[in-house]
């Protein structure tokens, strides 16, 4: 069965006369390549939305959930062999490998164009080559960045709908010079006449391949996620940081949180965590302590450049969420549970015997009559889990209650302090603040993270991440560091720059328990971070950093035994950290910026005095 929109709607906002030339050759190519059933070109509307939920639903991709418990709210169930990023065939084909690096995947341009062409023959037979022009940031920011995705996917479409700004008005920018970014995408499954479809059509092959020079991604035989949703990573990360370091600026995978005092002043906090490191609930924070405000600008990326007047602002160049739902409970992140209320996607969770929507860490114990994420009935004695480890929602920026009233302000807003964390039992402190803006390149260059699931690789193995950008860099990291440490050279001398800060929320006792509590109580945390910033209280310099003399901890049950754990260096473990940071460090060769050593050597003379 085709799967095709109403062309009715969608012709009367984005006629031809309208297409700007380049687009229209573009998508005449891939037509020409794919050989879809039915051409649409996408406008945003709701009532587009609708139909291609209309569609899913007779299709069998998405089931409605019940509008009494979850009202406007849908599951969809992947193919198991299609259930999150596939880190081992996602390419960077650069014409260089060197400008790869080290980090990712590379193969020669020519021949993965060669492969992909092969492969997307004739791979929209029976389909709807659907043309979808985005915005990533506000459409009138100068910081905003054009693109147009072609997929063949509805699901992808619905979810770009909630996940950026689907406008026929970028268009009209593309058409009045504005640059834009090619992002292409097939399922790779072909319906021959009369054939009938699958609920989630994919193949088993499978290429999420970027070509920096040209700005192009192409993406072949997946349904899911960051294989798919071309904005996303593949766009708004690993393409956008070239664009960045080529024009000035920094593509970042980090979230964005405006963070009031109870004295009424505000700041702008962007932050680094790799996975299972809290990122989410920090950017969605309820803060304990009395007075506090935490609104969210951005969950998961921030770009961020220099404005007029010089200082370092940032934008969240996406318009909704896309988290991951195991692990998300009213005890841990009451405003994502709020928020996903009402119109979200879900994919990959269970079901309960109501329609309703479940997955572990939602309550403690699993309810009875629960339908599994692969749609069958779900023993709780098996041991197996309900829902998929990665399963999601997709819920626009909106539904948020946390939401900043800025956070589509287009000339973004100012960054007042950066940071960077990771998941330690031991080694670094709570809290420590970089000397300066070349230690904290340096502490993000050396961010590290304890692997937490056995399918990760060793239980507790230590993964460098530096900037949490490994999966991410659209370019050589050795290069990339170097442009954080350019964008230091343009913002000194504009005045405040930007303090940078390390954070890791997961230090444990002998006896394996987290020693800190976490969740809303890491307000206490950026407590002491903003009396940084406003110079409100004084510093304790160590061999890795400056760190807190003294933090409230009034009203927690913590020793003061427990205390100095936290803010406290062994040289044992730093010194032996720092080994095996300059292990990872040398596979970027000459590329590695010399600054980068030169902190690490000094880090080891003050351990050593």
């Amino acid at each position: 069965m085709s799967m095709t929109l109403n062309q009715r709607s969608t012709e009367t906002r984005t006629s031809a006369t309208h297409r700007p030339v380049d687009v229209q050759e573009w998508v005449n190519e891939a037509t020409a390549l794919l050989e879809p059933h039915t051409v649409v070109w996408c406008d945003g509307s709701p009532e587009e939305a609708q139909h291609l939920i209309d569609v899913m639903v007779a299709q069998g991709t998405m089931t409605r959930l019940n509008d009494d418990l979850r009202p406007g709210s849908y599951l969809a169930r992947s193919e198991p062999t299609d259930v999150a990023r596939v880190e081992s065939r996602t390419f960077i084909c650069s014409q260089d490998p060197q400008d790869a690096g080290p980090t990712n995947n590379w193969e020669d341009p020519t021949a993965m164009r060669e492969t992909l062409r092969g492969l997307s023959q004739g791979a929209m037979r029976g389909r709807t080559l659907y043309v979808v022009p985005f915005s990533m940031g506000p459409l009138n920011s100068p910081m905003a960045r054009f693109g147009v995705q072609i997929t063949d996917s509805p699901y992808v479409v619905l979810s770009l709908h909630m996940m950026v700004r689907v406008q026929p008005e970028v268009l009209a920018g593309i058409s009045e010079g504005a640059s834009w970014v090619k992002c292409l995408h097939t399922v790779g499954a072909p319906l021959q006449e009369g054939q009938g479809d699958t609920a989630w059509p994919c193949n088993e092959t499978k290429y999420i391949s970027h070509f920096p020079e040209t700005k192009e991604i192409w993406s072949f035989g997946s349904a899911y996620g960051g294989n798919a949703l071309l904005p996303k990573k593949a766009f708004a990360l690993r393409i956008a940081s070239v664009l960045a370091r080529e024009e000035g600026w920094m593509a970042e995978h980090m979230l964005l949180v405006k963070i009031t005092s109870p004295e009424g002043k505000s700041y702008r906090v962007v932050a680094a965590f790799p996975s299972a490191c809290g990122k989410t609930n920090f950017a969605m924070m309820q803060p304990t302590l009395p007075g506090w405000k935490v609104e969210t600008l951005g969950d998961d990326i921030a770009w961020l450049a220099p404005g007029a007047d010089g200082r370092l602002r940032a934008i969240n160049p996406e318009a909704g969420f896309f988290g991951v739902a195991p692990g998300t409970g009213a005890g841990t992140n009451p405003v994502a549970m709020d928020m996903l209320s009402s119109q979200t996607v879900f994919t990959n969770v269970a079901m309960t015997s109501e329609g309703d929507v479940w997955w572990e860490g939602m309550t403690k114990e699993a309810p009875e009559g629960l339908t599994d994420w692969q749609g069958q009935p779900f023993d709780k004695d098996s041991g197996a889990l309900a829902a998929h480890p990665n399963a999601r929602f997709t819920v626009k920026l909106g539904a948020c209650a946390s939401l900043a009233s800025e956070w589509d302000d287009p000339e973004g807003v100012v960054v007042d302090a950066i940071i960077f964390g990771g998941r330690r039992a031991t080694t670094m402190p709570l809290v420590v603040e970089a000397r300066d803006w070349k230690h904290g390149v340096f502490l993000g260059a050396t961010m590290a993270s304890e692997k937490t699931a056995a399918a990760e690789g060793t239980l507790g193995e230590v993964r460098r991440d530096p900037f949490a950008m490994v999966p991410f860099c659209g370019y050589n990291m050795g290069d990339y560091m170097q442009n954080w440490l350019d964008m230091g050279d343009r913002l000194r001398g504009v005045g405040r720059m930007p303090r940078i800060f390390h954070v890791n929320w997961f230090q444990k006792d002998d006896d394996g328990r987290f020693i800190w509590p976490g969740f809303g109580e890491n307000s206490r945390v950026v407590e002491w971070i903003v009396n940084r910033l406003e110079g409100a209280v004084a510093a304790e310099p160590s061999p890795i950093g400056l760190l807190p003399k003294s933090l409230n901890t009034e009203g927690l049950e913590l020793s003061e035994e427990a205390l100095r754990s936290l803010l406290s260096v062994s040289p044992e473990l730093v010194s032996a950290d720092l080994d095996d940071a300059e292990e990872f460090l040398a596979q970027f060769g000459d590329r590695l910026p010399p600054e980068i050593l030169s902190e690490l050597h000094a880090t080891r003379e003050r351990l050593s005095s």
